[in-house]
């Protein structure tokens, strides 16, 4: 089985290059004024045409206005858009219809029962994104580096898309494709030598160690 692999919270060409090296299948650019991975539209424009015809390039964005969403689609010209906020099902169509692009819609996990929220989103979402609660006090609605109990994903619906992100890194990620087994997965701060600052290095490993635990897999 494919896997997609999304580099996210990426801000300059070097990490955008080894995302690119490493076959990254999703490249992710935030939006989010409060986070330290935020990029102007304008500059994400820039950077990601590096990607084209290489990685899908998706704009990150937290319960985002109309006039911002215009101007990140216009600036940007994303190939998806991911809503990481508290948008409702009604949101999300209607995102959908303005910019005639494909949604992922991220939900927050800590229990079972989250994932009853999925079934209102079927059919609209294009894909989900699972990511740990963000913990009390926190700004950020993902990138906060905490994982959630990847079991709990291996009873879905296997019709069910989604892209398994919060606290992955190089040393914990064949658990999480053991327990998951997900068909993509979403990195950001497990990549980071400090908050915000992707290191080309710890990209290369962690796409190293994805390869060495599907390999391990299946001899």
């Amino acid at each position: 089985m494919a896997l997609d692999i999304k580099i996210c919270g990426l801000k300059t060409d070097k990490a955008l290059a080894a995302a690119l090296a490493g076959g990254a299948s999703h490249v992710g650019f935030i939006f989010f004024a409060r986070s330290p991975r935020y990029v102007e539209p304008a500059e994400a424009g820039r950077l990601r045409e590096a990607a084209i015809g290489r990685a899908r390039a998706v704009a990150v964005t937290v319960d985002a206005g109309d006039a911002f969403l215009d101007e990140i689609v216009e600036k940007m010209h994303p190939d998806m858009l991911q809503l990481h906020g508290s948008e409702t099902p009604e949101r999300v169509a209607a995102i959908k219809g303005r910019y005639g692009l494909p949604v992922m819609k991220a939900l927050p996990v800590s229990e079972a029962v989250d994932l009853e929220r999925i079934t209102s989103f079927v059919g609209i979402a294009d894909r989900f994104l699972f990511d740990a609660k963000p913990p009390k006090g926190s700004e950020l609605p993902g990138g906060n580096g905490i994982a959630f109990d990847w079991r709990l994903l291996s009873g879905l619906d296997a019709g069910i898309d989604y892209m398994l992100s919060g606290g992955l890194n190089a040393t914990n990620i064949g658990d999480a494709l053991r327990l998951a087994n997900p068909p993509g997965l979403d990195i950001s701060s497990g990549v980071e030598s400090a908050p915000g600052v992707k290191d080309p290095a710890l990209i290369e490993q962690f796409f190293r160690a994805v390869k060495a635990a599907r390999d391990s897999r299946a001899a």
